[in-house]
């Protein structure tokens, strides 16, 4: 599932989420809610190249990944997980939900 989501004071973002609910992704803020829902509307043609996905390990060994555009700018992070295989599922299940929507 895909929605957009007022962020606080920031504007507007959209979350790529799991079949039980769980935020698999979170984009960065967008100004208005129109503008994240054209990125949104952008993600299906995006995340079948897999280059979209950056992974990252932080300092304490956690592993999460971000989305990038076409531009190579960052529009989403993931959580963190504890294994690389974890991580690696997060982007099967994120690529998988933004194709179905």
């Amino acid at each position: 599932m895909l929605e957009v989501v007022k962020d606080t004071d920031q504007g507007y973002k959209f979350l790529v989420k799991s079949s039980r609910g769980h935020t698999l992704l979170e984009s960065v803020p967008f100004k208005s809610e129109k503008d994240a829902l054209q990125k949104m509307q952008a993600l299906k043609p995006l995340v079948k190249n897999s280059v979209c996905f950056e992974r990252k390990t932080d300092h304490m060994g956690r592993f999460q990944f971000s989305l990038k555009d076409e531009q190579g700018i960052i529009i989403g992070n993931s959580q963190l997980y504890r294994s690389e295989a974890g991580m690696e599922n997060g982007i099967k299940n994120t690529r998988s939900r933004i194709i179905s929507s």
